[in-house]
This record gives C-alpha cells, sequence and structure tokens, in this order.
C-alpha cells in the first residue's frame, strides 16, 4: 500500500513514466498479464470485495456481483478476448497523389493515466478504468474514493499483490492526496462524478497542466449525467 503524501507526488509520476519509457507496457504479454492479474483479483477475492461494499455502502451481495464484480470480470475477459485485434495496425487508404505509398493507423498509448473513482460503486468504477488503460498500453494511478475506506483499503491490497507495481499503483487518500495528483503532468485522466465546482477546478487543471481530461458530472440520480471531455 502507498500511503501518499505531497513530496512523493513527482516521484511517483517520475517513476511511473520511467517504467513506461522501457516499452515494457506496449507489449501483449505485460497486458495480458496484468488483465489476468484483475481477473485472478475478482476470483480469488469476491468474498472480500462484497464485504468491503457492505461496509462502506451496506450493499446486498446480489447487487454486489452483479452491478461490480460481474462486470469487472466482464470487462477483463473481453479485454483479453480483442486485444490482439486492438494492437493490430489499420491499413487505410492513400491518395492518388501519395502512390505508390501506404499508410496504417497504429494504436499507442496515452503513457501516463490518473483514474480517479467514485465512492457509489467503488469496485467497478475503479478496476474497469483500469481495465481500459491497462489494455492500451499505459501505467496507471489509482486514486480510491476516500468516501469507500474499506474498498479503497482492499484495493490498495489487491493491486499492490497482483499487479506490477513499478506500472500500476494505488494512492489512498482525500482531499489533499487528490489536489497533489492533480498538480501532476498527466497524460490522460479519467475521474467519475463531481459537482460543477469540482469540474470547474478539474478544467482549471487540464488546462493548467495541459493534459487530456475525462469526467462525468452528476445531478445525484443517475438519469442526470453529462459527459464532458477536454483535450
Amino acid at each position: 500500500m502507498l500511503v501518499f503524501r505531497d513530496e512523493f507526488s513527482r516521484s511517483l509520476v517520475r517513476e511511473l513514466r520511467a517504467t513506461y519509457a522501457t516499452g515494457k507496457t506496449k507489449s501483449f504479454e505485460w497486458r495480458s498479464s496484468q488483465l489476468k492479474a484483475i481477473q485472478k483479483i475478482v476470483s480469488l477475492h469476491s468474498q472480500e470485495i462484497v464485504e468491503a461494499l457492505r461496509s462502506d455502502l451496506q450493499k446486498p451481495e446480489f447487487e454486489a456481483v452483479i452491478h461490480e464484480i460481474s462486470a469487472v470480470s466482464a470487462s477483463c475477459k473481453l479485454a483479453l478476448k480483442e486485444l490482439h485485434r486492438w494492437m493490430k495496425p489499420q491499413k487505410v487508404k492513400t491518395s492518388l497523389i501519395s502512390l505508390p505509398s501506404s499508410a496504417k493507423i497504429v494504436p499507442e498509448p496515452f503513457g501516463v493515466v490518473l483514474v480517479i473513482s467514485a465512492w457509489k460503486f467503488p469496485f467497478l468504477l475503479s478496476l474497469d478504468p483500469v481495465v481500459g488503460a491497462i489494455a492500451a498500453g499505459n501505467v496507471v494511478v489509482l486514486k480510491p474514493s476516500e468516501s469507500s475506506p474499506a474498498m479503497s483499503l482492499l484495493l490498495a491490497k489487491l493491486v499492490g499483490k497482483y499487479m506490477d507495481g513499478s506500472a500500476v499503483k494505488v494512492v489512498e487518500g482525500a482531499v489533499a492526496e487528490t489536489t497533489a495528483l492533480l498538480e501532476q503532468k498527466w497524460d490522460k485522466i479519467l475521474r467519475w462524478q463531481g459537482g460543477a465546482y469540482r469540474a470547474k477546478c478539474w478544467g482549471e487543471a487540464s488546462y493548467t497542466n495541459d493534459f487530456g481530461a475525462w469526467w462525468e458530472i452528476s445531478s445525484g440520480s443517475r438519469k442526470g449525467t453529462l459527459i464532458i471531455l477536454v483535450f
């Protein structure tokens, strides 16, 4: 488990950039091994996950399994099934002017990705975006919600145990830790839910540090959501 403090923020990102620079996260073998590690977390520790969700949210076991555990498992299975296809360069047509040249679209990772989770579905909204980030070949920092402390602690323990600690890290904490993270340079940042004030702060951080950001703003109900993209 990584207990985060302001003075470690720069060194954390620096370490992840060094890992990314080695190129190991771009390989099929590394991506598939990390996705399988998430599958192992789900299969071997499902009861602990259920208990953490019950402790934080009083969530019934059936709902925990269907809405969170099974959903993460399904994301891993899909990513493993489609990984070769997602990584494969796609040939595209060229114009007559450029003949006899050829062209391809080559999928490339963003680099260093920050995931900040939400408390309503603390397991799903933590690991589901991590699945996508890893499948794309990125290194990742996961910041679980401080409003779900049992799940935050469990994720820190399990991710640290099963996943590549040089490329995937969990940072626990609250406002101070999140603020310190946002002050760093990220290549992509994913945030689930928040009000207008948080959206304003995120927009300012995205502009100041020049990173792409994705987040969901919710009015409090599942129907009242707005997806915002900042690049």
